[in-house]
Formats: structure tokens, sequence, C-alpha cells
């Protein structure tokens, strides 16, 4: 579906919890090195719960190797730096959706050489930032609603029956 990188991801939970979010929306995940922990965490895999078999994750040691080897892609780079909104992009499947470490967000070298591609979650006041998992997930859903959310669950169902024995 898309591509959600994480550069240099510092705080375990987060990235358990972005894995959950890719194994229910068919999102592949792309971790940049160094991260702040290590991938055996207790915390890493308590947050990610049993999903991790759902998901396909790939390991860079740059993120020059992450263009080198996904060269032609479509990448956006969430940061509070950025002019336009997400909501204002029309996303495609396959897209890469990069997000930076919890503490700095991506290098503004970065941010400069790909400003045209530079998005930001609004926030009022003077809020600094959202939990990283918490972007991933606003942007992955946005981006997943405008493609119809295709091959996703669009109907839950209540079950009546079992609802209405106990009442009875």
């Amino acid at each position: 579906m898309f591509n959600i990188v994480l550069v240099e991801p510092e705080i375990p939970q987060n990235t358990g919890n972005i894995v959950r979010t890719c194994a229910a929306t068919g999102c592949r995940l792309h971790l940049v090195r160094p991260l702040g922990f290590e991938v055996s965490d207790k915390y890493l895999k308590r947050a990610g719960l049993d999903y991790w078999h759902f998901v396909d994750i790939s390991y860079y040691d740059s993120v020059d190797e992450l263009f080198e080897k996904n060269s032609g892609a479509n990448f956006y780079f969430y940061s509070t730096k950025a002019e336009r909104t997400y909501s204002q992009i029309n996303y495609r499947e396959g897209d890469f959706l990069v997000f930076g470490k919890e503490t700095r967000g991506l290098p503004e070298p970065l941010l400069a050489a790909n400003y045209d591609r530079c998005v930001r979650i609004p926030m009022i006041g003077e809020i600094r930032s959202l939990n990283l998992s918490n972007s991933v997930a606003i942007a992955v859903y946005e981006a997943w609603r405008q493609c119809a959310f295709r091959d996703g669950n669009l109907a839950g169902k209540l079950r009546m029956n079992e609802i209405r024995s106990k009442k009875g």
C-alpha cells in the first residue's frame, strides 16, 4: 500500500506502535539507522504486540541508501517546518511517507533539498509536535482514505443476537 520511513527513531514504543499501524493498513516499514534501541527491545516487541509477522520491514544505514534502493519513488517528508498540510497532497499507492526522529525531526538539509515535497500536520498554539506514532497514523489514514481504503474491512459486524440474549 504505502511505505512508512522512520529516520533514526529513538523510542521503541513509538516504533512498535507504528509496526501495528503498518500491519493494520498493509504498509511496509523502512527503518534508517542508527536506531535508538535494539530491534529485540522488549518495549518495541510489546508495543507491536503480535503483529510483527504481518509487516515487511527493511533496514538502511543512511537516507542516501534508502533513496538509492528506492530510486524513482515518490517521497513526502513530514515536518513542522513545512508550509503545505498533509491533506493537500494527492497520494498514490506506493508513496513513501518519511518521518524523523522524535527529538529533532528530519535534518534541515534533507528538508531544504526536498522542500516542495514537505508537508505538515496542523496544530494550534505553541505545541511543538505530535507523538511520532500518532503522526504516522494520521498520514497513513489520509493517504489510504484517498485510495478508497482499498483492501480494507469497511464494515464491522455487531452481534445483535448475542447482545439481545444477554439483555433478555
